[in-house]
């Protein structure tokens, strides 16, 4: 990134987001400061959504119904700049309100979308998976002009529900996770007709204040506390940040990095990943090992995917074909100078560890070690050395 010397808008900006953010936990209770000022802060950047080269997502998810979600949204709606409930909105509704200026789409029980439920959805997703990047535009075809329109993706969109959305979606968004309310938290009842007006109306001023500076905005490159796809995520919240002034810099920078280490902490990654992880674990310091002891270390884990794979767990075809994709192949090993048998070595895996899992240990410790009775492919042994 390079050198951000935005000078800081007037001191309305940092009051306006100051209100914006009593506002949000008048009405909800957010578990940290950390979520309730990136909220604020995803919040104002829907007003200058123009200036911006990514779209960040924000997704509301909590464990149980009753964390107050849909309560958020409710605040959402009535901050953001120009909201769309896609809730029952056919996908060539939603396709044609998008345009250079779009609205923030807005989804609650967001299942619909992504969830067992979802079939027939699939523009839907398209769009809310390409949309967070400008120039992703959908191409259909006009019958009736013969020609190939081009439809715009690109808006900011929140998604409320229960459990974790796809890693499309996560990956590319600001996360607040709900929780219920505990004893003696207390929050004010929001009445729509009541408490809206004035809600939007502090909408209104922050659209004044940040349309004003669309150029400023858009030229902005903030000093980013997290790298890649993370960056693109949250810089127009940084953005807005730094424009704001008073203690906004520094508050927007921690939400970065508190709330992207909670997404990394929960994220375990794609299931390959996991397979390149487990395999470390596996191999311990040993510099090779036969597809069926490896086989057998990773299907003794109960907490692990793989003993359900099938009834006798992962397979040596199966396990042959996930590692496929980052180029590790099997061979023929003589292990402790033994008889041949077909494995693996550990340089085949050293690349892809450091590529995909670089904050794995160098040298793990050995894996639970069987007795000498034990076979290959018995698995029960080393079930008892892990919870022993």
């Amino acid at each position: 990134m390079g050198t951000y010397d935005l000078e800081p808008s007037t001191p309305d900006g940092a009051a306006l987001l100051n209100s914006l953010r009593a506002a949000l936990t008048r009405y909800v209770a957010l578990p940290n400061p950390e979520t309730a000022d990136a909220i604020t802060l995803w919040i104002a950047a829907t007003h200058a959504q123009p200036a911006w080269a990514h779209a960040p997502r924000l997704v509301i998810r909590a464990p149980e119904k009753r964390c107050g979600k849909s309560r958020l949204l409710d605040i959402v709606e009535a901050t953001c700049h120009n909201p769309f409930i896609t809730v029952n909105s056919s996908p060539a509704a939603v396709y044609r309100s998008i345009s250079d200026d779009p609205p923030t789409l807005l989804v609650d029980e967001a299942d619909t979308i992504f969830g067992p439920k979802a079939e027939g959805n699939e523009d839907l997703r398209g769009l809310l998976n390409a949309g967070h990047q400008r120039n992703r535009p959908a191409k259909r075809y006009d019958a009736s002009t013969n020609r190939v329109e081009s439809i715009p993706t690109f808006a900011m969109a929140a998604l409320a529900g229960i459990g974790a959305m796809p890693d499309t979606i996560e990956d590319r968004a600001v996360i607040a996770r709900m929780r219920r309310r505990a004893p003696g938290e207390t929050v004010a009842p929001y009445r729509h007709r009541r408490d809206r007006p004035a809600l939007r109306a502090l909408a209104d001023d922050l659209r004044a204040w940040l349309r004003a500076d669309l150029a400023t905005l858009e030229a902005a490159e903030p000093e980013m506390p997290v790298e890649d796809r993370a960056a693109d995520t949250w810089e127009p919240l940084v953005a807005v940040a730094d424009h704001a002034g008073g203690d906004w810099s520094t508050r927007s920078r921690a939400a970065v990095t508190t709330l992207t280490a909670a997404a990394d902490e929960d994220n375990d990654g794609s299931e390959r990943v996991r397979l390149l992880t487990d395999c470390h674990a596996a191999f311990g310091a040993s510099p090779e090992l036969p597809t069926a002891e490896l086989l057998a270390r990773l299907n003794a884990d109960p907490e692990a995917p793989w003993c359900g794979y099938g009834p006798t767990g992962l397979t040596p075809a199966k396990l042959a074909k996930m590692l496929r994709e980052y180029g590790i192949r099997s061979g023929n090993i003589r292990p402790d100078n033994g008889p041949q048998a077909k494995g693996y070595t550990r340089a085949d895996f050293t690349d892809s560890w450091a590529r995909y899992c670089p904050d794995l240990p160098a040298a793990p410790p050995p894996p639970p070690q069987r007795s000498d009775e034990d076979t290959i492919g018995d698995v029960t042994p080393l079930r008892r050395a892990r919870s022993a």
